[in-house]
């Protein structure tokens, strides 16, 4: 299938999934996801879930990791729509976050931080094949940011769902996971 049909698919399976059901595959995402070890990161790129797309809840990811990672730098991103980028903002305690006109959930304040600082980044995605590549939300926003990190940066993204046999539109700056957690297990491409 092609990502346009995959995406249409995948936001059909996700918003057919009921508020119960999403909790239990929340907590078996969280799950599988502490199965893996991260001694090297010392700082996180995430995204804050939009519940319009009724994505995994990547609060409870980035709770986990902050309990086990002592000192652990926290940035999400704040995306720029007139040229599809996007820049990573360090927060803490004090940030203050709004959606923006997309509904994306952004910092309004923070410290900008460098991409090739990040060493662990959460992509969201709606479904990824056997080699890691994703079906995203079609703007190229994450992959445009993760061909500026360092190569050896951590890629995980979170799925209901497990990987189709292959997107076939797939392009040469598509730039695929290193991990893909679903509630059964994880895929290591």
């Amino acid at each position: 299938m092609t990502k346009q049909q995959l995406r249409k698919l995948y936001r059909e399976k996700r918003a057919a999934i009921s508020s119960h059901e999403k909790l239990k595959l929340d907590d078996l995402l969280l799950i599988q996801f502490q199965r893996l070890a991260f001694e090297e990161v010392e700082t996180l790129l995430t995204y804050w879930p939009m519940p319009s797309q009724a994505e995994p809840n990547t609060h409870l990811f980035t709770g986990y990791l902050r309990h086990t990672i002592p000192g652990l730098q926290m940035a999400y991103t704040i995306s720029n729509f007139a040229d599809y980028s996007m820049e990573a903002y360090a927060i803490d305690e004090d940030t203050v976050y709004l959606a923006n006109e997309w509904g994306i959930t952004e910092p309004v304040n923070g410290t900008q931080i460098e991409p090739e600082s990040i060493d662990l980044v959460f992509v969201p995605m709606l479904v990824c094949d056997e080699a890691g590549y994703r079906a995203g939300y079609g703007k190229g926003f994450y992959d445009r940011y993760l061909a500026r990190c360092r190569p050896e940066v951590l890629k995980v993204g979170f799925s209901y769902f497990e990987p189709v046999e292959k997107i076939i539109d797939t392009q040469p700056f598509d730039v695929s996971l290193d991990y893909c957690v679903t509630p059964a297990t994880i895929y290591e491409f």
